[in-house]
């Protein structure tokens, strides 16, 4: 069994709190068992139900040899800086993946990747170190992400997609084939790239719809 603290313990941390305790419900024995919470704003872990106390703040906590970490900070930012600050002091951080996810025996996912309820990861598919793969996301065989990407519910990305470090997907965004996106992109939601992105882009847009009335 790995002991866990889990960093920060906003709505992403309470959801990997709840991603372990029905993996350990599911399997009968616990894997990974979460010993505490690391929030500088004791006012978010007083807002869920947690399974374990509130260790203390992010900023000033002393790294502990004897357990892993899971980021559960959403905020690409604050995510990247206290991963490699945390590495820097000795930390061992945790993959996390929960048990209704489909991963392709053929699939490489990083270290720090969390990957959420009913994902599908695709064959040959690779997910970098620190990515976040939210629920009912699917990747098509080929797919590669690089490191600290947000993926939001339901994206869709199809085979082939190549995408960078550091960039943010909204929910239900997706991509045709072949499609390649940089580094540190917001693509908004509901978004289909049907072109490649390069750096430090916004992709958004209003579809015009025209609603036509049928008379029964």
């Amino acid at each position: 069994m790995i002991e866990i603290i889990i960093v920060g313990s906003g709505g992403h941390g309470a959801e990997l709190d709840e991603y372990i305790s029905y993996a350990n419900q599911l399997k009968g024995s616990q894997e990974f068992k979460v010993i505490g919470f690391l929030d500088d704003n004791p006012d978010n872990y007083a807002n869920y139900m947690l399974s374990a106390p509130l260790l203390g703040g992010v900023r000033d906590h002393i790294i502990r040899k004897d357990c892993h970490y899971i980021m559960g900070i959403a905020n690409l930012l604050y995510r990247k800086r206290f991963v490699e600050q945390y590495q820097a002091q000795g930390a061992v951080f945790a993959k996390l993946i929960h048990p209704t996810a489909y991963i392709s025996p053929s699939a490489t996912i990083g270290m720090g990747v969390v990957i959420g309820p009913m994902a599908n990861i695709g064959p040959n598919a690779r997910i970098g170190d620190f990515t976040l793969i939210n629920s009912r996301c699917s990747l098509g065989h080929d797919t590669h992400l690089g490191k600290y990407n947000f993926i939001s519910p339901n994206v869709c990305f199809s085979g082939f997609t190549t995408i960078g470090d550091e960039n943010l997907f909204g929910i239900n965004s997706a991509t045709i084939p072949l499609i390649k996106v940089g580094n540190r992109n917001k693509i908004a939601a509901g978004m289909v790239l049907d072109k490649n992105v390069n750096d430090d882009s916004v992709v958004f847009h209003r579809f015009k719809e025209k609603v036509m009335a049928i008379p029964k």
